[in-house]
């Protein structure tokens, strides 16, 4: 059967379970762009993949006619390994804070484009606005220029790359169509595949603060997106990550930032480091600066000793117009107005069991640090400090973790930020569960798919 290039006759074929031609996919990208697909049509389209699925060939038809939709970035002439890192997101995931200069300090190019954090979960340009001056929306030319001199660069999305993307993501968003496998593999991976990256490493989280809240979903999405990096034609791993409670002991922006730099300083929570060198190691080895991963946490921890990722971290942070003294002086962040200490009741005894994720990403939406949608500001200065992590003693008064506030974060008037105040303590408290006994730990990182 010829392909149909009219919208309704494709929404018609997927609808009843139809797989759609490498030009007909094309068509609807296209069409998404320019206007001969309509809103209305592109979201029953989605619908219908969202009801339907897609084969794994057309996901990765999808996901290159989304990557052709516009520019792709050529660094060819860049020397050295261009590989990037991508997460599906979770709560206090600041590691590609971490992750960039250390690997640029160990001999790669990482040209990483991210986004905004948008519910409970932070995002990585919000995360690198709370440093004064930090410039994320950059031209390529100066993405480019960038990368070629500190060898990392964080920028946001430019209009000329996956314009595709950006529409049908919005859609998605606002019409029900968001947990779709396809549509996210083809949405993480054009855009990725657009940076002219050789290679990729993939953090695809699971769990209470995760979009994917069951491991065998994560799997499923994990083994998509390593099947269209080859497709593509280029190395791609995907690791899987428990998400049950946040990633070390600061969420938020300032407090993410702070909690970053002291990584790079060599003082960084274990359960963060351990994921950063996990990531960070796959991606030496990848792009051939490391024979394995023992090599690859070598070469790791030196530049963490030596100085090397922090200077690295700073370099970049000059080269797109951040504050540098931020590494030096934390107060140079957006700060609370108010700190305040959530500790264990009267009745506290034994360890603690549980320290739900999406509570805490709920607690820090509640004081003004997350966005309902995408259009809402964010306060960088409010957040969760001094977390404490499951399997940790508790007692009568023990410290759970301080909550950074701001008495206007959310409201005009004083009182009903109060009631911010006190929503987000109450959750906190509903996030941390004791128990007699020490609990079993789960395995942090818990699967590589190549």
């Amino acid at each position: 059967m010829p392909p149909s290039f009219f919208p309704q006759d494709i929404i018609i074929k997927k609808r009843d379970g139809g797989a759609l031609t490498r030009e007909e996919i094309t068509f609807f990208a296209r069409g998404v762009v320019e206007g001969s697909f309509t809103d209305y049509q592109a979201t029953a389209l989605l619908m219908a993949i969202f009801w339907r699925g897609m084969t794994p060939q057309e996901t990765a038809w999808l996901t290159d006619a989304m990557l052709h939709s516009g520019e792709v970035i050529d660094l060819r002439d860049i020397p050295g390994a261009k590989v990037d890192k991508h997460s599906t997101g979770g709560v206090g995931d600041k590691v590609s804070l971490i992750l960039a200069p250390l690997a640029a300090a160990c001999g790669l190019k990482v040209p990483m484009m991210s986004g905004r954090g948008l519910g409970h979960t932070g995002g990585t340009l919000d995360k690198l606005e709370a440093i004064p001056g930090f410039k994320v929306m950059l031209s390529v030319s100066e993405f480019r220029a960038i990368l070629q001199k500190v060898g990392c660069a964080m920028i946001g999305q430019t209009p000329q790359v996956v314009p595709a993307d950006r529409k049908l993501y919005s859609l998605r968003d606002v019409t029900g169509t968001v947990e779709c496998i396809p549509l996210i593999c083809a949405s993480i991976m054009s855009k990725k595949l657009a940076e002219g990256i050789d290679s990729l490493v993939l953090d695809v989280k699971f769990g209470k603060g995760a979009f994917m809240k069951r491991k065998e979903d994560a799997l499923v999405l994990a083994r998509a997106m390593v099947d269209v990096g080859r497709a593509a034609g280029k190395p791609v791993w995907a690791q899987l990550t428990a998400m049950n409670q946040p990633l070390g002991r600061a969420a938020g922006h300032t407090t993410e930032v702070i909690e970053s730099i002291e990584c790079l300083k060599g003082r960084g929570p274990a359960d963060l480091m351990e994921v950063t060198y996990a990531l960070t190691g796959h991606m030496l080895v990848l792009g051939g600066v490391a024979k394995d991963m023992a090599a690859a946490r070598q070469k790791m921890e030196a530049a963490i000793a030596d100085g090397s990722a922090l200077r690295k971290f700073r370099e970049m942070c000059v080269a797109q117009g951040g504050d540098p003294k931020v590494v030096d002086d934390y107060k140079i962040l957006p700060t609370a107005k108010k700190l305040l200490a959530v500790k264990a009741p009267a009745d506290a005894n034994g360890f603690v069991s549980e320290v739900d994720a999406l509570k805490c990403g709920h607690a820090i939406m509640a004081l003004g640090g997350g966005r309902a949608a995408v259009t809402d500001q964010v306060d960088h200065a409010v957040g969760i400090a001094d977390l404490i992590k499951i399997g940790e003693p508790v007692g009568p008064g023990t410290l759970l973790c301080t909550l950074h506030i701001n008495d206007d974060a959310k409201a005009a008037r004083a009182d009903l930020s109060a009631i911010a105040s006190a929503k987000a303590e109450a959750l906190l408290r509903e996030a941390i569960k004791f128990t007699p006994t020490a609990p079993k730990l789960e395995p942090l990182i818990q699967d590589l798919i190549e």
